[in-house]
């Protein structure tokens, strides 16, 4: 079974999905051109669209799966019948507290919000709020998102779900960083010198 901590963590979950799919549909409207660049893109950043997809796909579909097909999250040795929930609550903690990062710094980005990275194809440089202190709160709250739903319902799905999503994001993100640094020039130097790529405080370079 699942706690109904856990069943509070898939429903964040959704209901980030949902807002992100909306602010993603206002950034279009905003900037007069498609958001979505994971169709155009190639090599290991077109791997890492498909690992962004199939995460968070395994962190909401898999739960239910093995609700389905109880073989499943019997041989699961990480499924916990819904017993864990302490660590349950944290995990909901943890998925609303990234649940609300990643849309705020999505929100943000305004008519800059990308989703995926094609050279030529990059916004304005964002470095106010959220972005003080990352240079990527989106991914830094998606990640924190994923794994409040694994500690909430803890099985090989929501824990491969959190690990896929690292790596996607760790590869996205050398390849922005790339065409920011092409598109914007010294700017943007100046800007990665003095926020860290994930997270920290301003003035600090720890990557």
């Amino acid at each position: 079974m699942i706690s109904g901590f856990g069943w509070a963590a898939l429903a964040l979950l959704f209901g980030y999905l949902a807002l992100f799919f909306w602010g993603s549909a206002l950034a279009a409207q905003a900037a007069g051109r498609p958001v979505w660049l994971f169709a155009r893109a190639t090599g290991r950043d077109r791997l890492a669209a498909i690992g962004f997809r199939v995460a968070f796909a395994l962190a909401f579909f898999g739960p239910l799966l093995w609700l389905a097909v109880p073989i499943l999250h019997k041989i699961d040795p990480l499924w916990t019948e819904g017993r864990a929930l302490l660590l349950g609550l944290v995990g909901v903690f943890v998925a609303g507290l990234g649940a609300m990062v990643a849309f705020a710094a999505q929100m943000s980005m305004g008519s800059s919000w990308r989703v995926g990275v094609v050279g030529g194809e990059t916004g304005d440089l964002v470095s106010g709020g959220l972005y003080r202190f990352s240079r990527n709160p989106t991914f830094v709250g998606q990640a924190a998102l994923l794994a409040g739903v694994a500690m909430a319902v803890p099985a090989i799905p929501t824990v491969m779900a959190s690990l896929l999503f690292l790596w996607s994001a760790s590869t996205q993100v050398r390849s922005e960083e790339a065409a920011l640094r092409m598109a914007i020039g010294p700017d943007y130097d100046q800007y990665t010198a003095s926020v860290p790529r994930w997270i920290g405080m301003k003035g600090k370079t720890v990557q």
